[in-house]
């Protein structure tokens, strides 16, 4: 006889399984995540069910609270990676670490707009494939994220990165600019 993840979950209350997991997520979720809580309570709940829904005697646990407590850690530390990876910072933050001036300094507005303008046509004059990395590298990829998005070999990439940094200072020098 079959029976379907439907049956294999049914036994389950998620009414206590959602009030548990919430209850392990606010232990261990710091307190700069805290807007997320509900996302990581909604994950750990979706892995329970997907866990839960396996056959029997394939990796199927009881519920027990220090397993529960386990998977809310384990999706924790999957949204730490995810935002480690992208790198992600608040608005709010970055605004309050800025400080604000009362005017803007038109002198260095100026030498800004120099620097920008000396840096776009220093990688117009890199080669197509270094100018590609190098711009990757400057909008904030890491070289293994520029290698799968260009569909390189991360060794080239690198290659191409560093080389094309190095071309891109060499330019910068001559046209009297420091980056």
């Amino acid at each position: 006889m079959t029976t379907s993840v439907d049956d294999e979950t049914e036994g389950l209350d998620y009414a206590s399984l959602r009030r548990d997991l919430t209850r392990a997520v606010a232990r261990l979720c710091p307190t700069w995540l805290a807007d997320l809580r509900d996302d990581l309570v909604q994950a750990a709940v979706m892995r329970v069910m997907r866990i839960a829904g396996q056959p029997a005697g394939e990796g199927t646990r009881p519920l027990s609270a220090s397993y529960l407590y386990r998977i809310a850690h384990s999706v924790l530390v999957d949204e730490l990676r995810r935002r480690n990876r992208r790198r992600e910072t608040d608005l709010d933050e970055t605004a309050d670490s800025i400080p604000a001036t009362a005017t803007p300094d038109p002198e260095r507005e100026a030498a800004s707009r120099e620097i920008a303008r000396g840096v776009r046509d220093c990688l117009q004059s890199l080669t197509r494939d270094r100018r590609l990395a190098v711009t990757l590298h400057l909008q904030g990829h890491s070289v293994g994220d520029a290698a799968r998005i260009l569909d390189w070999a991360p060794k080239r990439t690198e290659n191409l990165v560093y080389r094309g940094l190095a071309d891109l200072r060499t330019c910068l020098a001559a046209k009297g600019l420091r980056p």
